[in-house]
């Protein structure tokens, strides 16, 4: 079964702790991770958040690398991932089992 098919709703407590996997981006995604051990929306949510904020981690060192381009580009790229960020926290808020593409089922497989 995977998170999308999951028939029950997360209650407020999975639901605050899956907004608080984003809050602090990979690393509350790792600390979740290590004390959450049964909820699947609570660990699926911080894998995302680690997988999603490690990329961004690596975009960020790429664009930083680029002398013209990344100057250029820094802005736009910080306000996509402020705007990401938000999205995510929000839907995670709402109790809602939000999968990035690629990145989601990424996250849902390093859980199985």
């Amino acid at each position: 079964m995977t998170l999308a098919t999951g028939s029950a709703e997360p209650g407020p407590k999975a639901c605050l702790m899956a907004t608080l996997a984003y809050a602090g981006g990979a690393i509350s995604g790792v600390l979740l991770l290590l004390i959450e051990k049964k909820d699947r929306f609570v660990r699926f949510h911080a894998m995302q958040s680690v997988v999603t904020f490690l990329g961004v981690l690596v975009a960020h060192l790429v664009l930083t690398g680029l002398p013209i381009v990344g100057v250029l580009l820094s802005a736009p790229f910080f306000i996509a991932v402020v705007i990401l960020w938000i999205v995510l926290m929000w839907r995670a808020w709402r109790g809602q089992p939000f999968k990035l593409p690629q990145i989601g089922n990424f996250a849902e497989h390093l859980l199985t």
